[in-house]
């Protein structure tokens, strides 16, 4: 007998390779989105002192409230990830994100600004690791480099476009459009997260409030302290109690997950992994030195060679826009020659450029003097992006590479606060706003801080392995039963 019962039609998966596209493009945008504000407003500084009248510290703050937030919540954004579904905390925080770029434009003073830029802050915490997170669970190990070079490149536009956006923006709109723009952006993405991504979680069926608190506290201490440094003073009381607050709560953070976290948000084993922590040391460097030279940088063409904010985007364009060529191809050849070549090769060239830089740099430079440094940096730096995102991620098993990118991300942007925070302490240390001349006389020696940091960056990453295989680590504690985690790559 013939069964004619209506059936309904059965939905199909999306195919791997689709899903695998989809997945590289939204991650891509999300990490543009959160690259490009770190970098966007840069340009925008000289505006902003001019509109709202900001002192240096306002200045600071309009970039270091993002990169302070983006710190000290990174590891906490991961966690939730992992608990509650990357897919799921990826359209919260993109929801964020938007929303605080909204505000943003509509800010009237330093402060409101400020205010917004701390929940844009929240907002990439959460997004940009599960950026990483995304792909690392898309794609097989073998195939993880070419994705995480288009990541890399991508980011890299961030990077790029930034000052060009800014600058471009700034002189023929206004500062608030550089916030405006991430609106429609982010709208237009928000459902197609939702729809597109596949939906994964982590291996632990908790989350680890008290590490969570403690994590974030310690890291709030520790990015504190430089941010306020060059306005309180180093040994001022505020200084020091930040510091010492912020490596008591560390160290509870450290001690707890060792010894007292039934499901521990960072298993300290992988510390003991070369590729693992020379990769996150070479990830702090590098923004140390990449974030305190652009804050320099984007200042010095306009306060220090008179550039309208357009002209200096542009120019800088010869060091920034590396990452959309060099960056891709170095993480596909990481697959073959292994990450630590491009890492060491990388910030050696950082290192070289910002140093030529450095030396170059008088009043009235000609542009055509600073054109091979900024290119030798852009070189090395684009080298760099993707390989050390590949380091870290396969450093650990691929549940737990939402683990490894907040780890990743925290540092990085906590080594970012550092670099504006030592650069401007350099910075004022040598010289000023009073005129051209004095701002030329501080920029010089706080780009050759930038270059030293690159340099140690260099040597860090000389201690990486030649390859960084993954490899089984319980997340329990030991003697504890390690919590069921979904099948990697399961759906191809």
């Amino acid at each position: 007998m013939t069964d004619t019962t209506a059936r309904a039609p059965v939905q199909q998966p999306t195919p791997v390779p689709a899903r695998r596209a989809w997945t590289v493009v939204l991650a891509g945008l999300g990490a543009l989105l959160c690259s490009l504000d770190v970098v966007v407003v840069a340009t925008a500084l000289p505006s902003l002192r001019a509109d709202f009248g900001a002192s240096l510290s306002d200045l600071e703050w309009t970039i270091n409230a993002y990169n302070l937030v983006f710190a000290c919540l990174t590891l906490t954004g991961a966690a939730l990830g992992d608990r509650f579904g990357r897919r799921r905390m990826y359209v919260a925080g993109l929801a964020v994100f938007t929303l605080a770029s909204a505000l943003a434009a509509l800010s009237g003073g330093p402060g409101q600004l400020i205010g917004a830029r701390v929940l844009q802050g929240a907002g990439a915490a959460v997004l940009l690791p599960l950026t990483l997170t995304l792909i690392s669970e898309a794609f097989p190990a073998e195939k993880r480099g070419v994705a995480i070079g288009v990541w890399g490149g991508v980011t890299g536009l961030g990077v790029a476009a930034g000052p060009v956006l800014g600058g471009a923006v700034t002189e023929g709109l206004s500062w608030q459009w550089i916030f405006w723009l991430n609106v429609p952006t982010g709208l237009v993405m928000l459902p197609l997260a939702a729809l597109k991504l596949r939906e994964s979680h982590g291996p632990r069926p908790q989350l680890d409030i008290v590490g969570m608190l403690l994590a974030a506290v310690g890291l709030t201490g520790l990015a504190w302290a430089p941010v306020r440094a060059p306005q309180a003073g180093w040994g001022s009381a505020e200084v020091l109690g930040a510091l010492a607050v912020g490596a008591l709560f560390t160290a509870a953070f450290l001690g707890w997950e060792r010894s007292r976290a039934r499901y521990p948000m960072l298993p300290l084993g992988y510390f003991r992994r070369r590729a693992f922590s020379t990769a996150n040391g070479v990830a702090f460097l590098t923004f140390m030195s990449l974030l305190g030279s652009l804050f320099m940088i984007t200042q010095l063409f306009q306060l220090g060679l008179g550039n309208s904010p357009l002209q200096a985007g542009v120019r800088i364009l010869v060091w920034t826009g590396m990452p959309l060529a060099v960056a891709p191809l170095a993480g596909a050849l990481a697959d073959r020659f292994g990450n630590r070549p491009f890492m060491l090769g990388g910030l050696a060239l950082q290192a070289a450029g910002l140093g030529l830089l450095a030396w170059q740099v008088e009043p009235g430079v000609a542009y055509g003097r600073l054109v091979l440094p900024l290119i030798v940096a852009g070189i090395g730096i684009s080298m760099v992006f993707p390989t050390v995102a590949n380091a870290v991620t396969s450093s650990v098993p691929p549940a737990d590479a939402g683990v490894a990118a907040g780890v990743n991300n925290a540092l990085r942007e906590l080594g970012g606060v550092f670099g504006i925070a030592v650069a401007a302490a350099v910075f004022t240390r040598y010289g000023g706003y009073g005129s051209a001349e004095r701002f030329v006389d501080g920029c010089g020696p706080a780009l050759w801080v930038s270059a030293g940091v690159a340099a140690v960056g260099a040597l860090v990453a000389a201690l990486a392995p030649a390859r960084t295989p993954a490899q089984g680590l319980d997340v329990r504690r030991s003697g504890a039963r390690r919590a069921e985690s979904p099948k990697a790559g399961a759906d191809g």
